[in-house]
């Protein structure tokens, strides 16, 4: 009986919840912990001399908080918006600050669980990505999804 327990508990431990979410043709898995809600796009206000990937803020709820563009971060090219888009408002903490930040997201797919278990490692050719900027590889529904370090992509 020990053993079927401890292997329960290890697939408990194996899974991670995520909000699957797409940028262009890339999927993304973020970690659901993260995720504070999810908004459809609100007018912007541009910061002058903001960093490229952070160029604009946003009220969220009476809340000033920086609206991410982490297509830009990947060197992806700039998509505009569409009925599917939608903000994905996150609480992260960077060099010790706990930071709510907005992150724009070309469609937000379903929450769902992936398995560590299937992680594949990130590989060091073929990726135009820095390898910073993803924690690892895993597969959902047949298809290949970027967990990614937000954490290094926002700091």
């Amino acid at each position: 009986m020990d053993a079927i327990q401890t292997q329960a508990g290890a697939a408990v431990a194996d899974a991670m919840q995520v909000v699957m979410v797409g940028l262009g043709s890339e999927i993304f898995a973020l970690e659901a912990g993260l995720v504070r809600e999810i908004i459809d796009p609100v007018p912007t206000t541009k910061v002058a001399g903001a960093r490229a990937f952070l160029p604009s803020l946003i009220n969220v709820r009476g809340n000033v908080v920086p609206l991410a563009d982490i297509r830009v971060r990947f060197g992806m090219p700039h998509r505009p918006e569409t009925a599917d888009t939608r903000i994905v408002v996150i609480d992260i903490e960077i060099d010790g600050d706990p930071v709510t930040v907005g992150i724009i997201a070309d469609k937000v797919y379903e929450v769902t669980e992936i398995s560590r278990a299937q992680t594949q490692q990130t590989p060091r050719l073929g990726m135009h990505w820095k390898p910073e900027f993803v924690h690892f590889i895993t597969k959902w529904n047949d298809e290949f999804v970027i967990v990614p370090n937000m954490e290094q992509i926002l700091n």
